[in-house]
């Protein structure tokens, strides 16, 4: 099979997962601690890849969000992007279940969406059981999971080098939101 070539950043990408693979949710042998993984076969979920700088990552969280129906489930280490934070509260206006839980330095960043997002009246929570709750996650209505690499900041989106993956499917939203309730429980409200 020939390469496809090399994939134009600001072009996005659609895959169709097929194989099985195995997913390492938490590797900490290296400090003797227990090593956490679940095999999980993907047969034809769709996905659509994203590239940043200027990939169009920003786009692709806002555009999903407007779709959002019933909940939306955020796990974020930095958050700063206007654009998506503006996504949130307009999901949360039109009755969608919005809740967020943060890493500990978004109390004291001095750009941060936590204060924008509580007084939006979204649930907001500060994850500061971890030296860092590195997360950058969204479960959105119990089908959609949005990940990657990319934090939701402006810096992001236009310079770093990141990626960003949307995926369909139940049983892996499912997964991802009973570790994002696992991370509220230990949390304190913002």
């Amino acid at each position: 099979m020939a390469p496809a070539g090399p994939v134009r950043p600001d072009v996005m990408q659609e895959l169709f997962i097929m194989k099985p693979i195995r997913l390492p949710l938490l590797m900490l042998l290296a400090l003797g601690g227990p090593a956490w993984s679940f095999d999980l076969t993907l047969k034809n979920v769709p996905a659509q890849v994203y590239f940043s700088p200027k990939g169009g990552c920003t786009e692709a969280i806002v555009a999903t969000l407007g779709a959002a129906r019933q909940t939306v489930l955020v796990q974020a280490y930095s958050f700063t992007s206007a654009p998506i934070a503006g996504a949130l509260k307009a999901a949360h206006d039109r009755g969608v279940d919005v809740r967020v839980v943060l890493d500990r330095s978004q109390r004291s960043e001095r750009y941060t969406s936590a204060t924008f997002l509580q007084h939006a009246g979204i649930p907001t929570w500060i994850d500061a059981a971890h030296a860092i709750a590195h997360n950058k996650v969204m479960v959105i209505d119990g089908e959609t999971v949005i990940t990657g690499s990319f934090n939701f900041t402006k810096a992001a989106e236009e310079h770093n080098a990141e990626n960003l993956v949307v995926l369909r499917d139940r049983g892996l939203a499912a997964r991802y939101a009973e570790n994002w309730e696992a991370h509220r429980r230990h949390s304190d409200p913002y």
